[in-house]
């Protein structure tokens, strides 16, 4: 039997939210089990009626190891297969990547002109029906948006 993160985790429960967050708990454990070469952030589970849809939230930076674009797509990959194993009722997988922005000393960074404190550079959006061929769309960029210098950094193995 796979090892898995208790329930009662301060990660789990620190990086798990939404409107389903007992669903967000339970692949928040089953994600945070293994160690990760990205972080993963936040685990947000939202429904409506029966339809639930899940959100994976990965730092684009710090990476526990090296990572190059094939093995970022492996990772993802991961985490989107877990996370659909973990929950077989999500209806679709959202996967993105935040790097950090410098707002700058003194900028407002909330309320209505509050300045962005992060960027995404890396998103893919995965229905059930699609998971099967999720590897497959992300080695071949159908449907998934990179920055190009987050991309361009992977590639050169100099982010992280």
């Amino acid at each position: 039997m796979p090892f898995a993160a208790p329930a009662d985790d301060a990660r789990v429960i620190g990086r798990s939210s939404g409107s389903d967050v007992a669903t967000a708990r339970r692949i928040a454990t089953a994600l945070l089990a293994r160690p990760l070469a990205a972080q993963l952030l936040r685990v947000r589970c939202e429904r409506v009626g029966r339809h639930v849809d899940c959100g994976l939230t990965v730092s684009g930076v710090k990476f526990h190891r090296a990572l190059d674009v094939r093995s970022w797509n492996a990772e993802v990959a991961a985490l989107i297969d877990g996370a659909y194993a973990a929950a077989p009722g999500v209806d679709q997988i959202d996967c993105w990547a935040t790097v950090p922005l410098d707002a700058g000393k003194g900028t407002v960074v909330s309320g209505d002109y509050a300045k962005p404190t992060a960027a995404t550079v890396f998103s893919v959006s995965v229905p059930r029906e699609q998971r099967g061929a999720v590897r497959v769309r992300l080695a071949a960029g159908t449907g998934v948006f990179w920055d190009p210098a987050f991309r361009a950094s992977l590639s050169k193995g100099t982010t992280g």
